[in-house]
């Protein structure tokens, strides 16, 4: 079944290029398998590198962002949808009602609130839309640990970790994006924690 895949990724142009090379193999891979990606609509850096591989693979982009960076000049004015919005509260909206799935690649701390708004409300059972990092060289462990100490000291629950599935290749980020998922059903009393848990 074909699938809207949002990836959320670096627009920063300081970044090694491998980073730029992967961002590049999941567009093409995207497109190989028929799906259909949504980003945050900018050329640079890894945002642009996945939205030129997948449109260059044969594959339909939609790019969704506020009118502020429209003004500065780095909208992908090729993709196929263009979808200006007012601010970034709009376009995260509309990037996740416009998507079946989330991959989240290397990136700041942009990448991150974009991250921990699909984790948190995954766990919270507000929607079943698989969640992968794709993370070949391991910028995201800490980030794994501090989620595991999290929980150890119980600021977290188990869901967390069911929540999401961190992968190394990009065939395998595709794969568990594409197998179906369970729902999370959060016990009532937890639904007003903060975070994730």
């Amino acid at each position: 079944m074909a699938l809207a895949i949002c990836v959320f990724c670096s627009s920063s142009q300081k970044i090694d290029p491998r980073y730029l090379k992967l961002a590049a193999d999941v567009g093409t891979e995207i497109a190989r398998r028929g799906h259909t990606l949504v980003s945050g609509g900018a050329v640079v850096s890894s945002m642009g590198a996945v939205t030129r591989a997948a449109r260059q693979a044969g594959g339909r982009t939609v790019g969704v962002m506020p009118q502020a960076l429209v003004d500065l000049e780095i909208a992908d004015t090729d993709s196929d949808e263009l979808i200006i919005t007012t601010d970034m509260r709009e376009r995260k909206g509309l990037m996740d009602a416009r998507s079946d799935a989330f991959l989240v690649l290397p990136g700041g701390i942009g990448t991150l609130e974009e991250l921990f708004e699909i984790w948190t409300s995954r766990v919270l059972g507000l929607h079943d839309k698989p969640l992968v990092i794709l993370d070949p060289w391991g910028l995201y462990t800490a980030l794994r640990h501090l989620v595991t100490d999290l929980y150890d000291a119980g600021f977290t629950r188990p869901d967390v970790f069911d929540a999401i599935t961190w992968t190394t290749t990009v065939g395998e980020a595709l794969s568990h994006l594409e197998a179906p998922t369970r729902s999370l059903s959060p016990a009532p009393e937890e639904i007003g924690e903060s975070a994730a848990g």
